[in-house]
């Protein structure tokens, strides 16, 4: 299995640098089985059954981009510079690992302050990226962040525009609970609570998990033999509730559809060889790619992803390779935007049908 089976034409003008308004305005391309249906998010209850199971990622995204000031003693006086930090994930004892531009600004034990509410020593230094440790943890590194950071677009959105407030509420999804993310998933992000309410009156059922997505997310593949590729790790969390949910519904023969591919990925990681999940509390380095056996997920509910990506080998796994091949080339004819702020699709396998 070669990256190359895994690359198509995008145009660049299907990149989407903002979302839909309303979120549930953005287009819903719809798979079951073989069938195809051009629709809207809005138009979700039609294709959702009393009893299914949506599993929700609540993670929330922080404002991880920050711009600091490096101050530096010298024999002829106090020198400064000017550094860009995003922060790519915490650390097991509190400090956080991040990403510096230019990195070479910096040296371990000195201090960028940010604004004049936060500043972080640097803790230690690694030849791409360095670790830093604030002068405030949990809540109150929360608010400070949310003062004087913004919101980590994605590279692919990032390169056409800088954030800005309103990047605040879109890059955030309506349910959204637990701190820890630096990259939004991206499926939750057309939900609204009327859609929710809709869905609820219908007799459809929700569990809430947690997988704080991190920067790695936007890792390329690097390797032709994509079956050698490592996932960067992420952490999970899937408590008791959310797991009897799932495994009510398995027991009932109701659908399981997980609302983006963190979902997907963290209740598969906590699923047991015949489909019982567990409560699961630790980093996932799954890779689903086309061979992957499912163990609880019924069907997927998700954005369309970069050419040579991991996430369009999960989606290639669930319905299939030609399919998908099929569907993305019907996407892209049919100007469906694409990536993070893009459109959505909602994939049904056969099996679920």
């Amino acid at each position: 299995m070669r990256l190359s089976d895994f690359d198509f034409d995008l145009p660049e003008g299907l990149i989407a640098t903002r979302p839909a308004r309303p979120r549930t305005a953005a287009r819903l391309l719809v798979a079951q089985g073989d069938a195809v249906e051009d629709a809207t998010v809005a138009d979700l209850p039609r294709f959702l059954r009393p009893g299914d199971l949506l599993v929700l990622n609540d993670t929330r995204v922080i404002p991880a981009r920050l711009s600091g000031t490096r101050t530096r003693a010298t024999p002829q006086g106090d020198a400064t510079a000017k550094v860009e930090i995003t922060l790519l994930e915490p650390t097991a004892d509190g400090a956080w690992r991040a990403l510096a531009k230019p990195l070479r600004k910096l040296r371990t034990g000195e201090t960028v302050r940010f604004g004049d509410t936060l500043s972080a020593v640097v803790d230690g230094m690694a030849e791409t990226d360095l670790t830093l440790r604030f002068d405030a943890e949990g809540a109150a590194l929360d608010e400070a962040l949310a003062r004087v950071g913004a919101m980590p677009l994605p590279p692919y959105i990032a390169a056409l525009r800088a954030p800005d407030d309103q990047d605040r509420t879109d890059y955030q999804s309506v349910w959204a609970r637990r701190s820890g993310a630096v990259a939004a998933p991206t499926a939750s992000l057309h939900f609204d609570q009327p859609l929710l309410d809709r869905l609820g009156g219908m007799g459809v059922n929700f569990a809430t998990v947690t997988l704080h997505v991190g920067a790695g997310t936007f890792l390329p593949v690097k390797v032709e033999d994509v079956t050698t590729h490592r996932m960067h790790g992420e952490r999970g969390i899937v408590d008791e509730a959310a797991a009897r949910a799932i495994n009510a519904a398995r027991a009932e023969g109701r659908r399981v559809i997980a609302v983006g591919t963190t979902a997907l990925r963290l209740i598969e990681s906590a699923a047991a060889g015949d489909g019982t999940v567990r409560p699961y509390d630790g980093v996932t380095e799954i890779f689903i790619y086309p061979g992957y056996d499912f163990r609880v997920t019924d069907a997927l509910m998700t954005n369309f992803h970069l050419p040579r990506s991991t996430l369009l080998m999960l989606v290639s796994a669930l319905m299939g390779k030609d399919r998908i091949d099929r569907l993305y080339a019907h996407a892209v004819r049919g100007g469906y935007r694409f990536f993070s702020y893009g459109d959505a699709s909602l994939l049904i396998p056969d099996r679920a049908c």
